[in-house]
This record gives C-alpha cells, sequence and structure tokens, in this order.
C-alpha cells in the first residue's frame, strides 16, 4: 500500500459482508449489513502525547457508520481515527 495515513490515522479493509445465515438462507445484496469487523492495513504516527495502540495486521471492530470509504487500486478500504476503533479482536 502506498498510502500513509497521519497522525491518529488507520487504514482498515473491512473483512467482506456475509452471503449466508447460519441456516443457509442466501442474503440478497439489499439487505446485507455493512461489515463492523476488518484488518488494520496502515496506522498513522499517533499524535503527541498519544502513540497509536492498533498495530497493522490487527483484527478490529468498529462502529458501523464510522470512517471515508477510499478505494486504492480497485481495493476498498476505511480511512478512520483510532478513536473510532472500539476493541481488537
Amino acid at each position: 500500500m502506498n498510502i500513509k495515513p497521519l497522525a491518529d490515522r488507520v487504514i482498515v479493509e473491512p473483512a467482506p459482508a456475509e452471503e449466508t445465515t447460519k441456516g443457509g438462507i442466501i442474503i440478497p445484496d439489499t439487505a446485507k449489513e455493512k461489515p463492523q469487523r476488518g484488518t488494520v492495513v496502515a496506522v498513522g504516527p499517533g499524535k503527541k502525547d498519544e502513540p497509536t495502540t492498533v498495530k497493522a495486521g490487527d483484527t478490529v471492530l468498529y462502529g458501523k457508520y464510522s470512517g471515508t470509504e477510499i478505494q486504492v487500486e480497485g481495493n476498498d478500504y476505511l480511512i478512520m481515527r483510532e478513536s473510532d476503533i472500539l476493541a481488537i479482536v
């Protein structure tokens, strides 16, 4: 990846949306929910008094509507502040 996030920003690759339920029912595209889990791809250096706590490769949970969607080299990513991340899985 040739993008370097600034300050406390993090780039996350969202996990693919579920296509079937546990019972085997296929979910149509219009009913799929946005994923709330993803893998950290790149991390900024952090703020002066607050270093970042996540690192590249971590699987994280984030808010449903957090981050800004970007597309780099045909892949979809989210860029968000580290404070938008709820947990490391």
